[in-house]
Formats: C-alpha cells, sequence, structure tokens
C-alpha cells in the first residue's frame, strides 16, 4: 500500500462509516481507511453509488457480480475481486461461476447471456469501445434499460480499480470473512 491506513476516522461521519463498514463486512475495509478517511466528502457519493446498485439496477445480482469481478479482474484490482466475492457470498450466490471466470468463454457454467454480458464489458475495458457486433450481440440479450446498466457497472467498476490499482490496495480477505459468517 502506498499510503497507510488511518485506523483513527478524523471526522464524525467517517466514524459512523468505519461503524457501518466494520458491521456489514466484518472488518472496516482498506480503501476506507485511504481513501474515504482522506477526503470524506466521498462517503455520501459511495454511499448512494451503492445503494443504487443494490436497489435501482434490474439486472439480476449474479449477473451484477460476475460483471463487476471480471472487469476487476481484467484491472488487476485484488480488493475488487475481494469484495464482489464476499457480496456474493453474503448474498448466498455460489462462488463456482466466479472461480471459473477466466475460462468463461468455454466454460459451460456460463450460458450465452453471461457470456455476452462478459465480452461487452471486457472489450469495453480494454479498449474502451465496442465493436459493431458486439454491441449486436448485446442487443439480442438485453434490453435498452439493462444495456445503460452493464455499461454504468462496467464504468463504476473501472472508477473503483483506477482507486485502488495505483494506491497498490490489496484485498482484505472479505471474502473469507463472508464464508465463515454464512457458514460456507
Amino acid at each position: 500500500m502506498r499510503l497507510a491506513a488511518i485506523e483513527k476516522p478524523p471526522t464524525l461521519v467517517a466514524r459512523i462509516a468505519y461503524w457501518l463498514c466494520e458491521r456489514q463486512l466484518g472488518r472496516v475495509m482498506t480503501p476506507m481507511k485511504v481513501v474515504y478517511a482522506r477526503m470524506p466528502a466521498l462517503l455520501p457519493l459511495a454511499y448512494r453509488l451503492v445503494q443504487i446498485e443494490r436497489k435501482r439496477l434490474v439486472l439480476d445480482t449474479p449477473l451484477r457480480h460476475l460483471v463487476k469481478t471480471w472487469v476487476a479482474m481484467l484491472n488487476g484490482c485484488s480488493f475488487c475481486v475481494d469484495i464482489a466475492k464476499a457480496s456474493a457470498v453474503l448474498e448466498h450466490i455460489s462462488l463456482e461461476k466466479f472461480q471459473s471466470l477466466p475460462e468463461w468463454r468455454t466454460s459451460p457454467l456460463y450460458d450465452d447471456r453471461e457470456r455476452t454480458a462478459l465480452a461487452y464489458v471486457e472489450e469495453a475495458t480494454r479498449d474502451r469501445r465496442v465493436s459493431d457486433a458486439t454491441f449486436a450481440a448485446v442487443r439480442k440479450h438485453f434490453s435498452e434499460r439493462e444495456i445503460v446498466e452493464l455499461t454504468w457497472l462496467n464504468a463504476l467498476e473501472n472508477y473503483y480499480n483506477l482507486m485502488n490499482v495505483p494506491l497498490e490496495i490489496e484485498q482484505d480477505g472479505l471474502c473469507a470473512i463472508a464464508q465463515r459468517r454464512v457458514g460456507a
């Protein structure tokens, strides 16, 4: 990690955020101690983004987690992979597909809709645009609302990755904590 974690949050809002994070995840996540402790003004934004993802999207939750995890893997963000898997575990989603994400093109675990979504976010992440063929495939499997949601999830995950990777924020063991909590 390039910046030291701040164990004692500087503001009341940050102290509350630390407490909520520990209550929800089993520990205060490192980005909270490195990023949000230094910029507490980001906390309401971060909270709102999480709420939008959890309560406003029509894409099914397992697909959302697969998409975020794949983007994080592509970007080398081990923290983001860890927290995506932890969230999946806490929502009682099997990790079998997550373990085989690097083989999503050939694995029988994935259906055409999932493959299309993963291809779309991969191309968008790597190239910052997608080909007409990729977009046509996405249109076959997703409504216009779902396409916008996939695109937003991809952009949001890339944002998180671009915060964590340069600061060398690594995984926190959140998936293991979640597995212990749910008895998986």
